[in-house]
């Protein structure tokens, strides 16, 4: 607790200082954390109900949804977890790996965790689309094709929204055996 420095303060209470992150040991820098499983379903969520209402607003004015839209987010997936693979090795110094800079190491971590919440944009946006083509499917044959390559943006932004979260919060664990952060 802070004394209040400003008389009229003390009638609102006292002021609590701000307390910094705790590391590992009682270590009182900031630390980063992994993502938590409910804020990227928030996301998630909160972006398939966005992205339904633009679909509704603007579905008979879009031209067909092209399949390397959702390619595309796969490929960024398998880079990231290719990346996370090396990264991983290197942190864990296997087989005479050079180590890992800790600011490569926290960078790469940070990369991860933005990853896991952009894919979870995109999986809610191609939520969005499904949820208004896939009802249509049966009839327009434009809603069946849209609905194929959303099916496909879903599974693909699910992969780059779990491939680097995972590897992030096994970065943080082995960076933290480590010592790294």
């Amino acid at each position: 607790m802070v004394e209040n420095a400003l008389p009229g303060r003390a009638l609102l209470g006292p002021i609590r200082q701000r307390r910094p992150g705790r590391g590992p040991d009682g270590d009182p820098r900031p630390t980063v954390r992994p993502t938590r499983v409910r804020d990227v379903a928030a996301i998630a969520v909160v972006a398939a109900l966005l992205g339904n209402i633009l679909v509704q607003l603007t579905y008979g004015s879009l031209p067909t949804l092209p399949v390397a839209a959702a390619v595309v987010v796969t490929v960024l997936a398998a880079a990231e977890a290719a990346g996370g693979v090396v990264l991983r090795r290197r942190i864990e110094r296997r087989n005479g790996a050079v180590p890992v800079p800790p600011l490569v190491a926290a960078r790469a971590v940070l990369l991860a965790k933005a990853s896991a919440v952009g894919g979870a944009v995109v999986a809610g946006l191609w939520v969005g689309v499904l949820m208004h083509t896939l009802p249509r499917a049966a009839v327009v044959v434009a809603a069946f094709r849209d609905s194929v390559v959303a099916a496909i943006g879903v599974v693909s932004a699910l992969l780059l929204t779990f491939v680097p979260w995972q590897w992030s919060s096994a970065l943080l664990a082995v960076g933290r055996r480590r010592k790294i952060f």
